[in-house]
């Protein structure tokens, strides 16, 4: 590789670009590689992930508050420009001293094979996306800075220095190239300082390379320099998107489709007439699979095989147990209408949504493995590591908590939890809606903290009283006369009682309710309003059958959930 103290011809910026190329590369790479060793394995999944497991969490609720459900993409467009800011560091680096360009590399490998064996059922062979790319990105590097594509300086360049760094003595002023005088015609030089053939026409000027003075690059050298970084970019844009193909392949979508669900022996009531309002603008009464929120920790979606899926319940229990797929869906199935919401849904938020869960019930399965004296937690554990804690009186108390296995009708979405997951009414899914479920142990509050606890969330999260305005929106402009205010109002398990609505801080209006399937669904609203021209701020609280009124006073999601009344301003033409 030549010598390492040399300075490169490849000035500062052409060197960045370089190391851009270079990370790039060990991208494109490491994607292959991880079609081979599984998707956890890839450096911006393992790296991402560890970013959700350790950043604080005011910065994960600011994603989510910015992003939504795009939060995981903005993440790893985040992660992949701080990754390239970074390998532009150590391109410039390696502008001074390869050796120092090439640690970073190590540096850059080491950090994502590291993150790589985080990850929940890491082993040795999630290192080696990070190590193949790693190694050619090295490989890329020595070629723009040292190799074949390094930038040649114009013949007539001052030469750029070799060897360790020179011992300096007193400073001594290096002539200025372009001080010298043109001698026109007389086979002097140039304008430039280069020299010119005696008789001829002075020699063309090229441009001075990017922070070198005086120094001057070869322009084919330039071109082919660029061309190269170009080529590098393209082909590892190939590999990222191939790599990305390739793990897709190896999915679970095949398998379940062919899943024949059983039928319920306890299939769900019929929906109500006029349980849906069909009001535009209103969220519809049953939410669709692919309209159904998704919040999770899971970067890459886990690929669960229900072949070889199983469920094994134990801890502080006397009889625990190992369930397979086939032996779930051979136990008698339950099918019920349950809304579920996420504790980072803000007042007025659409992290909410009600779907038609098919699933064994949770209460079974307990009874049968007996729980211990003082097992007042059920702890859900995830394929990918997640927790979560659940209170197993809940659980236990006649509600319709499911071991869910179909929804809407068909198998679980896999972004939703293929094969099985858990449904919970009355709780937030931080604390019940654990997705592509392997662990169902029982254990105590007191002895295991779930993996939202120790992030400054609630041990316990019963959803709390909530209504929403869905129309009119603030971007709507009614005309004066009558207009139909709606949302939905929620508490499941508990159920609503009444929705008041009020315009401009006026006297609580009564809405009239739409009917619903049971009290752990959301229910639909409606208020009309004699509209007058203006401004004016409509505001909206509900009350649940246990009496309570939803408060005013505005809290953010943490610990345990938002409140406050949610309020939509806009003008009447």
């Amino acid at each position: 590789m030549g010598n390492t103290w040399r300075v490169s011809s490849t000035t500062p910026r052409f060197a960045a670009l370089g190391g851009v190329a270079a990370a790039a590369a060990a991208i494109g790479t490491a994607e292959l590689v991880a079609a081979l060793t599984g998707p956890r394995s890839s450096p911006l999944v393992a790296v991402g992930g560890l970013v959700v497991d350790t950043a604080p969490e005011p910065v994960k609720r600011f994603g989510i508050e910015v992003f939504g459900t795009n939060d995981k993409i903005a993440l790893l467009v985040g992660t992949a420009l701080l990754l390239g800011g970074f390998a532009a560091l150590i391109g410039m680096l390696a502008a001074r001293r390869l050796t120092v360009g090439l640690a970073g590399i190590v540096v850059f490998g080491g950090i994502g094979a590291a993150a790589a064996l985080t990850r929940a059922g890491a082993d040795a062979a999630d290192v080696l996306p990070s190590l193949v790319g790693a190694a050619a990105g090295g490989a890329v590097l020595w070629a723009f800075v040292a190799g074949p594509l390094e930038l040649d300086p114009w013949p007539w360049s001052p030469p750029t220095p070799a060897g360790p760094p020179p011992v300096t003595g007193p400073a001594v002023a290096a002539p200025d190239p372009d001080s010298v005088a043109t001698s026109e015609g007389t086979g002097g030089t140039t304008s430039t300082g280069s020299p010119s053939v005696p008789g001829g026409p002075p020699v063309r000027e090229s441009p001075l390379v990017p922070g070198g003075p005086g120094r001057r690059v070869d322009p084919d050298s330039r071109r082919r320099f660029l061309t190269g970084v170009g080529t590098v970019l393209g082909v590892a844009a190939v590999g990222g998107v191939a790599g990305r193909w390739l793990a897709g392949r190896q999915g679970v979508s095949a398998a379940r489709e062919a899943i024949t669900l059983p039928a319920p022996v306890s299939p769900a009531p019929p929906v109500p007439a006029g349980a849906d309002l069909a009001q535009p603008g209103l969220a519809s009464y049953v939410t669709s699979n692919r309209s159904f929120y998704r919040i999770d920790t899971a970067l890459v979606v886990p690929q669960v095989d229900p072949a070889t899926w199983q469920l094994r319940i134990h801890g502080r229990v006397r009889n625990p147990v190992t369930l397979s797929y086939a032996d779930l869906l051979a136990r008698p199935m339950v099918e019920r209408y349950v809304t579920l919401a996420c504790v980072s849904n803000e007042v007025g938020g659409d992290l909410i949504g009600n779907a038609r869960w098919l699933g064994v019930p949770i209460r079974e399965l307990l009874d049968e493995v007996a729980p211990l004296d003082g097992a007042d937690q059920v702890v859900g554990r995830s394929v990918d590591g997640w927790t979560c804690g659940t209170p197993t009186a809940v659980l236990r108390d006649g509600r319709d908590a499911l071991l869910a296995v179909g929804m809407n009708g068909e198998p679980l979405p896999v972004q939703h939890g293929f094969p099985v997951r858990m449904v919970v009414p009355g709780l937030y899914g931080y604390v019940s809606a654990c997705k592509w479920i392997t662990e169902l142990e029982l254990t105590s509050f007191a002895d295991f903290d779930a993996y939202w606890v120790p992030r400054g969330w609630s041990a316990q999260g019963p959803v709390k009283t909530q209504s929403r305005i869905d129309t009119p929106r603030p971007r709507n402009r009614p005309a004066a006369g009558p207009v139909t205010v709606a949302g939905v109002a929620w508490a499941q398990h508990r159920g609503i009682d009444r929705v008041e609505v009020r315009v401009d801080e006026g006297p609580w209006q009564q809405a009239q309710l739409a009917p619903t399937i049971s009290v752990d669904t959301w229910v639909q609203w409606s208020w009309q309003w004699q509209a007058t021209p203006g401004e004016h701020t409509l505001q909206v609280r509900a009350t649940d059958s246990t009496g309570e009124t939803q408060t005013g006073e505005p809290r953010g999601v943490a610990p345990d959930g938002a409140t406050g009344w949610h309020s939509v301003t806009l003008t009447v033409a």
